[in-house]
């Protein structure tokens, strides 16, 4: 990690999620020895879940961007932009679509999203009493989607779940099975479709696969 950073294109390399990397490559995604599946864009690294670490996104790695420990609540570790790693995954997957974050007061959090990376807030979006906002984090990287809903307590943001991008949503439900991953389904997003891995995997967090 470095104390300083160039601030001229933030990137998130990845997302550290605490969890068993054999749960993960059991729904055909490769994992490294160093415990990374490598995605085009921002990839996942799996960390081993201790006694006081439950499972699930436990922070982030971003790349140029000044250091900073957290972004409002959001665990941040700030390193050196990280050379292209490949990796072919029995479950086709290229990449990660977004990632979700709850927080009490989307201004809030957006603000400090936005004074960390430079990446302004792109839009809000209003559904019933949630309420949607959406950074992307540098030119054609990965989408940061803001949750915020009135039962939530006041606090710091934390991070909730997340989206992989796989070609053939068919072939992934067919490769992981019907018991654990719901029949693909129309996503909000005209024209691409959506499955969600059933919590009794045990992955730890929402995780769903959407078409490219």
């Amino acid at each position: 990690m470095s104390d300083t950073a160039d601030t001229s294109d933030p990137k998130v390399e990845w997302l550290t999620v605490a969890g068993d990397v054999d749960t993960w490559r059991s729904l055909g995604l490769t994992v490294t020895t160093e415990g990374l599946i490598p995605l085009v864009g921002a990839s996942i690294r799996i960390v081993a879940a201790t006694g006081d670490q439950e499972s699930g996104i436990t922070g982030w790695a971003l790349s140029g961007v000044e250091a900073v420990p957290e972004i409002d609540g959001l665990v941040t570790e700030v390193v050196a932009p990280m050379a292209p790693t490949y990796a072919q995954h029995p479950l086709r997957a290229s990449g990660l679509d977004h990632v979700v974050v709850s927080t009490a007061d989307l201004e809030r959090t957006s603000a400090a999203i936005a004074v960390a990376t430079h990446c302004e807030l792109k839009r809000i979006r209003e559904v019933g009493t949630m309420r949607q906002g959406f950074h992307r984090i540098g030119r054609g990287g990965l989408m940061v989607e803001l949750v915020e809903r009135p039962d939530l307590p006041a606090g710091p943001a934390s991070f909730w779940g997340l989206v992989l991008i796989v070609d053939d949503i068919d072939a992934a439900y067919e490769l992981i099975g019907s018991e654990r991953i719901s029949p693909p389904k129309d996503a909000v997003q005209p024209g691409r479709r959506i499955a969600t891995i059933r919590a009794d995997v045990g992955l730890g967090l929402p995780v769903a696969l959407m078409t490219p």
